[in-house]
């Protein structure tokens, strides 16, 4: 899984195969020798949303501990962000990751938007980034032009510290775009997907409102508004995106790896982040089997985002489900 900017549609560099043939898989990603570009206004901008969007929450947290100091939350802000983190959580998997970005299924009109929709108040970023960004993670994952990965600087020690905070939020503030125009054409061309890309930063928001209006509804004061805005808002934008960016990191350097995958490809399963990720942890065999509509396939194996899938198939608002078969699970397994 990925966060991407809104500024991944700008031109990209290559990220040229021949450059990733040359890796062993060890060493520091490779470099060209030129300097790095000077960032232009915009993307100095860029760079200063995306510090606010990855420290204000980190700042709310700090808030609620202060509230909560000989004061209780009210039911309502927990029911409110359980709520939001499972419909905007779900619009990441289900919508952005394992349907537009993997085609695990096909969705009807209305539900192909709602997802996307969804997907967008979880305020990372928009959804053609998204979905460019994290098709470039699998066509180099762990290897050079993989925007994420935890090797980048090498598997010794502080190479794999600098890594973990690389592919966990540093890379965010990197200049290296992804260019949708290569990994997200079919998007591009999609003039509803288009409208929900643009809508993103009313999407942001919303997310924010939402919490603050429903609060001030069922509350009637502007205390419960506010702590509604507070965990239902900010607090759990800031769960949900250290959930996926953990799935960035942590899924490639903790955990099994019972199934195959591609060379230097380090995707592996993690079991205690499946139920918060919804299923997205299990994620050595999405790498081995990237369209797959279920990521748990094994016993015990919880994947709340294939149980919205297949309850999606049953309602016929979803078709062509590509679900596993024993036969290719089992071709798959080392």
């Amino acid at each position: 899984m990925s966060t991407s900017s809104t500024l991944s549609r700008a031109p990209a560099p290559s990220h040229d195969v021949t450059t990733s043939q040359t890796y062993d898989g060890t060493a520091p990603f490779p470099t060209d020798g030129r300097p790095a570009p000077v960032r232009k206004r915009g993307e100095r901008l860029y760079v200063t949303v995306t510090a606010l969007i990855v420290v204000l929450p980190f700042l709310a947290l700090g808030l609620a501990a202060w509230l909560l100091w000989g004061r209780l939350i009210h039911s309502t802000d927990v029911l409110l962000a359980l709520t939001l983190y499972v419909v905007t959580g779900l619009g990441v998997t289900v919508g952005f990751h394992r349907g537009l970005t993997h085609g695990g299924y096909r969705a009807t009109r209305p539900v192909r938007i709602a997802l996307a929709v969804a997907g967008s108040m979880s305020f990372q970023g928009d959804v053609i980034g998204w979905v460019a960004t994290h098709r470039r993670h699998h066509a180099f994952t762990d290897r050079p032009g993989d925007p994420h990965s935890p090797y980048r600087y090498g598997t010794h020690l502080r190479g794999q510290l600098r890594g973990l905070a690389h592919s966990h939020v540093g890379w965010l503030f990197r200049n290296d775009p992804t260019s949708a125009e290569r990994y997200a054409p079919d998007l591009l061309a999609d003039r509803d997907i288009r409208a929900v890309s643009r809508a993103f930063p009313a999407l942001c928001v919303l997310t924010l409102a939402l919490p603050f209006a429903l609060g001030w509804a069922i509350g009637g004061t502007w205390a419960h508004a506010l702590t509604a805005l507070l965990w239902a808002g900010l607090v759990r934008i800031a769960l949900l995106h250290h959930v996926t960016w953990s799935v960035n990191s942590l899924c490639h350097v903790i955990g099994r790896r019972p199934f195959r995958t591609r060379r230097h490809d380090r995707a592996t399963n993690l079991w205690p982040l499946a139920l918060l990720s919804f299923g997205e942890s299990w994620h050595n065999l999405h790498h081995a089997d990237p369209t797959s509509a279920r990521h748990g396939v094994d016993r015990g194996q919880i994947d709340p985002s294939a149980a919205a899938i297949r309850l999606l198939e049953r309602l016929g608002w979803v078709h062509d489900v590509r679900w596993p078969t024993p036969d290719r699970v089992e071709a798959r397994r080392t």
